[in-house]
């Protein structure tokens, strides 16, 4: 395979050399081993790592992180091809398809007396998505079933409010949600009293974080950004911490709780 080749058709390129690591005779044997269940985690990863790459800026990264996750839609497209479920052809096909469904200020001649704005974009786009889950709920099935089960537990927990709020199942004001925070509050304190009561206690915490997801929804604040940011920030004042620390030829270990809490009070003038 020259470079040639490669430069003038990458994805036919890309295509034929998954079909020849999945090729069972000739292929790589961890590579033909592999199932969907078995690459889902790689694929999970690999968004990730895109997301690191722009959080970081880096656009070298960022061109073989995105590489990476196209390895993955091509993995999982072969073996669907395998199975005679569909190709990478037909993925293709389905989003091109979708995203021109999904744009009709830009694909379709009407209304174009009206200036597309990305608020009206944003609209259109979440009413073509309500019709669409229309068909599929004639079906049998919950406008709930779509949200992905591998997404982040926070952001899972704000699709599926703002999917239920869609419908109008949702709390009128932001001060009703936090009503509900300090009552869910009040009930994992009464669970923690009593013994032998870890899966209580489990559902009451699980309530609470679900409650504040529910909070950071009607707030209009990403959650998972929220916690990252805060996430980075305990870092910050935790590696201060540990620099201050050694600097007296000390280590965390070795230290106070004291003494680590008034360093972290200083960091707090500084990270």
């Amino acid at each position: 395979m020259s470079d040639t080749t490669l430069s003038k058709n990458p994805i036919a390129t890309l295509l034929e050399i998954m079909r020849t690591l999945r090729d069972p005779e000739r292929g790589c044997p961890w590579d033909v081993k592999q199932s969907f269940a078995t690459i889902a985690p790689f694929t999970i990863e690999e968004a990730y790592e895109v997301s690191d790459a722009i959080d970081r800026e880096d656009w070298d990264d960022l061109r073989g992180e995105l590489g990476d996750l196209l390895l993955q839609v091509v993995f999982h497209a072969q073996m669907a091809d395998e199975k005679g479920y569909f190709d990478f052809d037909d993925v293709v096909r389905s989003i091109s398809e979708k995203m021109t469904r999904r744009h009709p200020h830009v694909f379709k001649t009407q209304d174009q007396s009206q200036v597309a704005t990305p608020e009206s974009v944003r609209e259109t786009w979440e009413e073509i998505k309500d019709q669409e889950r229309a068909i599929k709920r004639a079906d049998g099935e919950s406008i709930l079933d779509s949200v992905p089960r591998a997404l982040p537990a926070l952001s899972r927990a704000v699709k599926l409010q703002s999917r239920a709020a869609r419908v109008g199942f949702d709390w009128p004001s932001t001060a009703q949600v936090i009503d509900k925070l300090n009552e869910e509050m009040l009930e994992l304190s009464a669970e923690l009293v009593e013994e032998d009561n870890a899966e209580r206690v489990l559902e009451e915490l699980g309530d609470l974080l679900f409650v504040y997801a529910n909070l950071a929804r009607h707030l209009k604040v990403d959650p998972e950004a929220a916690l990252t940011s805060t996430n980075d920030k305990f870092i910050k004042r935790f590696k201060y911490i540990e620099r201050k620390l050694d600097a007296m030829d000390k280590s965390p270990e070795g230290s106070s709780l004291e003494e680590m809490d008034a360093l972290w009070d200083e960091a707090k003038e500084h990270c």
